[in-house]
């Protein structure tokens, strides 16, 4: 049996930052096909990583290649097969939700009716098409972040790279967000997200990386790396190496 090809192959990555490396030295690869959930503290190099994926952020050395496809020398290429949910989503306040995915779609080169439909589409299936006049700028952090995502499928990408997605999301927004990716996954798309929700992470994820001063510490399948009986919080406490008894004040 053939090997499956690597959504994202990264090798040596290093990204400076004055006199401190936040990405130091990463190699890892994502198959096509795989929920891949990138874990680490807080400064561990997550958001350092996914920004260079992205193309936001040039790396001090080492190669990026996404689809099998360079960056940056073919980044062109590439966006036009991946999706991006940045922790920030730089939205147009003062745009409709359904104004917003259509500008973005017409961005990834959809001719109007075809951005026009699938924006109204994707509006009622992120459940935000009760008010289809109001603006941006009044949209809940939650809601932005739907837009966002919204805005990413709307090219069918072959790649989602999003960062914290479910950050001030709802449960029953964050729940629906999930449903969408997870059949994302099945129709044979690739994700790799970034977040601090472990629990989300354990329920969505086939394979998982945490990544400690950044340097990747852990790589492997869910199944593995949480082990018999344990969680994917304990295997991420002890691969940190932090666990520690419970302290506790006689005051509290």
């Amino acid at each position: 049996m053939d090997p499956i090809p690597a959504a994202i192959e990264i090798r040596h990555l290093r990204k400076v930052d004055g006199d401190k490396a936040a990405v130091d030295g990463l190699t890892l690869t994502v198959p096509q096909g795989c929920f891949f959930g990138f874990l680490g503290p807080n400064g561990a190099g997550k958001t350092t990583t996914i920004k260079m994926l992205m193309g936001l952020a040039p790396p001090t050395s080492g190669s990026i290649a996404l689809l099998g496809l360079p960056m940056p020398a073919q980044a062109l290429e590439i966006k036009k097969q991946i999706g991006l949910v940045p922790d920030e989503s730089l939205l147009f306040d003062h745009l409709t939700g359904g104004e917003f995915i259509e500008f973005a779609g017409r961005i990834y080169g959809l001719d109007r009716s075809t951005a026009r439909a699938r924006a109204a589409e994707l509006l009622d299936l992120f459940e935000l098409g009760n008010s289809p006049r109001k603006l941006i700028a009044e949209y809940s952090k939650g809601m932005r972040k739907r837009v966002a995502m919204a805005a990413a499928l709307i090219h069918r990408p072959k790649l989602f790279l999003m960062d914290e997605p479910f950050e001030g999301v709802d449960a029953v927004g964050a729940r629906l967000m999930k449903d969408i990716l997870v059949e994302q996954v099945r129709h044979g798309a690739t994700i790799f997200l970034t977040s601090h929700v472990l629990e989300v992470v354990e329920r969505l994820c086939e394979r998982v990386g945490i990544i400690h001063e950044g340097k990747l510490i852990a790589e492997g399948l869910m199944h593995d790396m949480r082990g018999a009986a344990e969680t994917l919080e304990d295997a991420f406490v002890r691969a940190l190496g932090v666990e520690r008894e419970t302290e506790t004040l006689d005051w509290l």
